[in-house]
């Protein structure tokens, strides 16, 4: 995660100075028309995994950080799509299970998820947005029960994402802050809230 995390300040700061030398006038590169773009986002934020073992239900909580790396198409002024890779820390926490007592849950997740965005308002610059995505989660799930044992157990499963937030478009480059939701179909559902800021580099 340290890694992904200097990758995102790394590209932060060169892609911004490297925009900046080119001419804003200069007809950017096209795929059928569209503006395709790299953006690489980074951010912190709670997940809660609603766990049922031995006949009780939990919520195994814990905060981590995401990394997300996305390719993607400009297909007009206010709507874009893209593909996003996304890999998150790992989750632990712990919690008591009736007779077996207390019962140490990690999670490992990571999402390949199609969002699509629009933004709105008559703003050249600051503009807000809201995003809607939907793909699959790849998520490990391992529980440790003392006198009992450990068991893993890796799915594949429906994920889903909603995010808030305002881009500051620099027409090369654009800085995304955002709020997001993130859905997950494992055990009794995972919720994942959080927060991230990034940067969009467009070809």
């Amino acid at each position: 995660m340290k890694k992904i995390m200097i990758s995102t300040l790394a590209v932060l700061i060169a892609c911004p100075a490297f925009a900046a030398g080119r001419n804003p006038n200069a007809s950017s590169w096209q795929l059928f028309g569209l503006d395709p773009y790299i953006g690489l986002h980074g951010g912190a934020s709670y997940s809660n995994l609603n766990y049922s073992y031995n006949d009780h239900k939990e919520g195994i909580g814990d905060m981590v950080f995401q990394g997300h790396a996305a390719l993607g198409l400009e297909v007009c002024d206010t709507f874009r799509s893209e593909i996003e890779w996304s890999i998150f820390s790992k989750a632990k926490d712990s919690a008591n299970f009736g007779t077996v007592g207390d019962v140490d849950v990690e999670t490992k997740m990571q999402t390949l998820l199609w969002n699509s965005y629009w933004e709105f308002g008559n703003y050249r610059i600051v503009r807000p947005f809201f995003g809607l995505g939907a793909g699959v989660a790849f998520t490990d799930v391992k529980r440790s029960v003392p006198e009992v044992g450990h068991h893993s157990e890796s799915k594949t499963r429906f994920a889903a994402m909603g995010t808030l937030g305002v881009t500051f478009d620099m027409e090369r480059f654009a800085v995304d802050i955002a709020a997001r939701y993130n859905y997950v179909d494992i055990n009794s559902g995972l919720h994942n809230f959080g927060g991230d800021i990034g940067i969009r580099f467009m070809f």
